[in-house]
């Protein structure tokens, strides 16, 4: 490898690490605070204001890109409930990563709102990693005869919006357990009788 290879790679290297700083600041800055200044991020993150606007030349971009990344990890533990626990329990356990979310992270929340009312404005494609793994639980739990057959993602997220509407006081613990477990209850009434377990056949099905 040249040299010129060499810097070029170690160019690439920092500023990959220079991003990832600046979203793991904005991630925690926004979470707090939907109007903190892009100034302070920078300065956190340790990079000058010209490579921060390099990597992200709008506050719009910022925005989209902290939220986009916080629904793929979203969406990517669902993957790991299905894997590791039974399909109702995953779901329930989903819902309530989904609960902490709406309320811990009320500042990206509002600003994902300022930037949406803007207009023109690709977020909601960002929604797309979580649908789909919603899509995945509810049709786990139809297969296992865990919940009612025929409920949909729209179904499901209006269910719960409820979460998104509890007020964060004191007493906002046992009410979001409630409401989840309210929620639970409705997806289950009317589930058939879990199927028997299935038996494994030879490589052709005989």
């Amino acid at each position: 490898m040249t040299q010129s290879h060499k810097i070029e790679r170690r160019a690439r290297a920092d500023a990959l690490q220079n991003r990832e700083r600046i979203l793991a600041v904005a991630l925690s800055e926004l979470t707090h605070s939907a109007n903190v200044p892009l100034s302070t991020i920078a300065r956190k993150a340790g990079v000058g204001q010209g490579t921060f606007y390099r990597h992200f030349p709008t506050r719009e971009a910022l925005v989209m890109e902290a939220y986009r990344y916080e629904m793929l990890q979203v969406a990517k533990y669902a993957e790991h409930l299905l894997e590791t626990l039974a399909p109702d329990q995953a779901l329930r356990e989903w819902m309530a990563r989904l609960a902490e979310y709406a309320i811990n992270k009320a500042g990206l929340a509002n600003a994902i709102r300022e930037v949406s009312s803007a207009g023109n404005c690709a977020g909601k494609e960002s929604y797309a990693p979580v649908i789909s793994a919603a899509q995945s639980l509810l049709d786990a739990n139809e297969r296992a005869g865990t919940i009612r057959p025929g409920v949909t993602t729209d179904d499901f997220f209006l269910a719960i919006a409820g979460i998104w509407q509890i007020n964060v006081n004191d007493e906002w613990k046992p009410r979001l357990v409630w409401l989840m477990d309210f929620v639970m209850e409705g997806l289950r009434a009317g589930a058939p009788a879990k199927p028997p377990p299935h038996k494994r056949s030879g490589p052709l099905g005989s």
